[in-house]
């Protein structure tokens, strides 16, 4: 039988498992995230006769996905995970859905009873494909092991083609067994969805740069999307920013985009933003917001969003245009294509825009910064979470650092106090606000980058939700760094419903390095002892506790 939208080329013949696993190699695929099961024990069987393809193994397929993400938000590559049937699937719903709303490429390859068992209530059988079909950007049962390398290769093109997400393939264990036809990606015809236009439309970019130019309280807004593009956006909106001279902040996915070391930078907007950032927003007169969906996290309420200023929205996601916030001019596009064609077409302008109108913008911008609004009270007796970030970054901006978080008002702390000067070095859960997110994703970022310092920036509850994977960690000789901000209080849940464990003793229960400091004087070294150590390390930094501040959990302009 002939594979779908293949061309004609001679082709190997292969058991499925042996299939799954050239696709992979043919995608670049390096190291896979995983746990075993029943149905996917052919795949294993491959796995482990071959040296190409390394298995992380997990402990639990939520820490799976999540370490799929890391990976893939760390490289710009495709993640992968491999799941088995029923629980398998189930389990990794969570990643999947993270990873749709915050744009991350993933592919799933999750394991199937036989097909003549599908529908019969089989033991560990589900229907996937429907219960993913809401949290996948395209998922797809194979029922022919002929179909089973294209429907791989088209995963991963549609993976990161237009608006990168998660994609499924679901496969039969019957299907894994059984004899095919081996199509290489070369051989699979393009579809039209495979090749969106990234282009901008000219005529509206024009436009766009009509608007830009006399501007007098412009300011940019960038998102996750222009991380998403590529190190090209990056190096064109900060040759944006050079030339027009505008003020730049971010939604909290959008961290490191721009140098936060830059006098243009605001610091970071949305509900837990700078009150300059937020001000900025509010009072501009050209609002250039690239890559960002306007989700929630924003603002309080769209009724009066930045009221007097003319909008120019730029996504490749045609879906997340004119959505909440109704732009002036909305592209549709790729932004690193689009940014390009604006950097062309502001430097061909007859004449450049006098920055002296941007004078009094800049002093009122001056006078928000002024009220220093991240400021805290300093105190000796006990460690303030925020004096806690200053440190941690003190003490590692100058190495080659990624950051996760967990989810709660660690993380807020750690997007107002830790500055990232590049792109690709802040992971966290955006939109789904998943907590447990960040000592997977800590281990995925630390295997994609083995050389790397990696910290996972935690809070003492949030952390505990896939704790297990710490042993997945001191297996796999990745010497994570788990920094807890422990207030005891489950702060974002605003609950004393739980005790925490000792988690220095935890620590060297799996294997790992266990460090607890209490007072301020003694922090800095016990920062350094936790980067120096060669292991995985639990960090139990006590610090003051706080009431928890309304919105805590949720998000925090996050697209």
């Amino acid at each position: 039988m002939r594979s779908r939208h293949s061309i004609d080329t001679p082709r190997a013949q292969m058991t499925g498992a042996e299939i799954v696993l050239q696709a992979l190699r043919d995608n670049g695929v390096q190291h896979i995230f995983g746990y075993p099961g029943a149905a996917v024990l052919p795949i294993y069987d491959e796995l482990f006769q071959q040296e190409d393809i390394r298995h992380i193994l997990v402990r639990h397929e939520q820490g799976a996905g999540h370490a799929a993400e890391g990976y893939a938000r760390s490289t710009g590559k495709v993640g992968v995970m491999l799941v088995t049937s029923g629980p398998g699937v189930t389990n990794a719903i969570t990643p999947l859905q993270d990873a749709l709303m915050d744009s991350i490429p993933l592919v799933c390859l999750s394991g199937q009873v036989p097909t003549a068992l599908i529908g019969s209530d089989a033991f560990q059988e589900c229907d996937t494909v429907g219960i993913t079909r809401g949290c996948t950007k395209h998922n797809r049962l194979v029922g022919d092991v002929n179909d089973l390398a294209v429907t791989i290769h088209e995963a991963f093109r549609i993976a990161r083609s237009g608006r990168p997400g998660p994609v499924l393939v679901d496969m039969p264990k019957d299907v894994l067994f059984a004899s095919g036809a081996y199509t290489p990606p070369e051989a699979v015809a393009l579809r039209t969805s495979d090749r969106p236009d990234r282009r901008g439309d000219i005529g509206e970019i024009e436009a766009a740069v009509a608007l830009m130019a006399p501007a007098r309280r412009p300011v940019i807004c960038v998102g996750g999307g222009v991380i998403n593009s590529g190190p090209e956006a990056v190096k064109l909106l900060r040759e944006l920013v050079d030339l027009t001279g505008f003020p730049v902040t971010s939604t909290l996915m959008g961290l490191g985009a721009y140098p936060a070391s830059s006098p243009n930078w605001l610091k970071m907007t949305g509900l837990h933003g700078s009150y300059e950032a937020n001000m900025a927003m509010h009072d501009c007169d050209l609002m250039l917001c690239i890559g960002a969906r306007f989700d929630g996290g924003l603002t309080s309420s769209f009724d009066g969003f930045s009221p007097n200023s003319l909008k120019i929205h730029i996504d490749i996601d045609a879906c997340s245009l004119n959505k909440t916030v109704r732009a002036d001019i909305a592209i549709r596009g790729d932004a690193a294509n689009v940014l390009a064609d604006l950097v062309r077409l502001w430097r061909a302008l007859p004449q450049a825009p006098d920055r002296a109108r941007l004078t009094e913008w800049r002093s009122t911008i001056a006078g928000w910064r002024a009220r220093r609004s991240f400021s805290y009270a300093m105190r000796d007796d006990v460690i303030m979470p925020q004096y806690a970030i200053e440190r941690l970054y003190e003490l590692t901006k100058d190495r080659d650092t990624y950051i996760t978080t967990e989810v709660g008002r660690h993380r807020i702390w750690a997007a107002q106090y830790y500055d990232f000067e590049q792109p690709n070095r802040w992971m966290t859960s955006g939109g789904l606000g998943t907590m447990g997110y960040g000592l997977p994703a800590a281990l995925g970022a630390q295997i994609a980058n083995p050389n790397s310092l990696v910290i996972d920036i935690a809070g003492d509850a949030s952390v505990q939700v896939t704790m297990k994977e710490m042993s997945a960690a001191v297996q796999h000789n990745a010497p994570i760094k788990i920094f807890i901000l422990n207030g005891g209080d489950q702060g974002t849940a605003r609950q004393r419903q739980h005790g925490n464990p000792d988690f220095v003793k935890l620590a060297e229960a799996y294997g790992g390095h266990g460090i607890r400091c209490e007072r301020p004087a003694e922090l800095d070294d016990a920062i350094m002892e936790m980067i120096e150590v060669n292991m995985p390390v639990l960090f139990d930094c006590r610090v003051a506790e706080f009431a928890a501040p309304a919105d805590d959990r949720g998000g925090q302009g996050v697209s």
